[in-house]
């Protein structure tokens, strides 16, 4: 059941702070083309934790922003982060009657992040695509590793791990990206 942003049960849902928050009033200002990240970063994630209502406004923020002309960083991250962390066994299950939106909803945040990827995105916002295309196909490590690690993550590890500065080529490619016009 996909949950209107007027029912009731916002208020009673819990969120990052495992305590009720009424995480409908920012959604409603972010549907009002206000820029309410921020306060749904604060409701509905805390070190970690996150409530039903994170679970809830995920339908949501894909019906807000699923048409929307550009997605920025904090639609996927966001989005990203709420499914992994539903994985940590501190968090609450996902409830039954919510089960169907948000699966739905996984379902298509598929298709638009691949869509979304063909476009010109920033680095962080790549990365939360990709860890949402990761997520959507079950892979919860993968996910979750490429939605924290930063550049200089990445770097360190290639590093250690393959040799990289030794072994390839540094800079940036003489050539365009594969699969773009010269």
């Amino acid at each position: 059941m996909l949950l209107s942003l007027d029912d009731p049960l916002w208020p009673t849902l819990e969120g990052g702070y495992r305590m009720p928050c009424d995480a409908s009033l920012p959604l409603k200002a972010l549907q009002a083309g206000e820029d309410a990240w921020q306060e749904l970063w604060e409701e509905l994630h805390h070190q970690g934790d996150v409530g039903v209502a994170s679970y809830a406004a995920v339908p949501q923020l894909l019906q807000i922003c699923g048409e929307a002309a550009q997605r920025g960083d904090d639609f996927y991250a966001l989005i990203a982060l709420i499914e992994i962390e539903r994985h940590r066994r501190r968090n609450p299950p996902l409830p039954a009657w919510l089960e169907e939106s948000y699966r739905a909803a996984w379902a298509q945040l598929a298709h638009i992040a691949a869509r979304d990827l063909q476009g010109d995105v920033t680095a962080s916002a790549q990365n939360a695509m990709l860890a949402v295309l990761a997520l959507a196909r079950g892979n919860l490590k993968l996910g979750a590793m490429l939605i924290h690690m930063d550049s200089s993550e990445v770097d360190d590890w290639l590093e250690e791990r393959l040799g990289w500065s030794e072994l390839y080529q540094s800079g940036v490619p003489a050539t365009p990206p594969l699969g773009t016009q010269a």
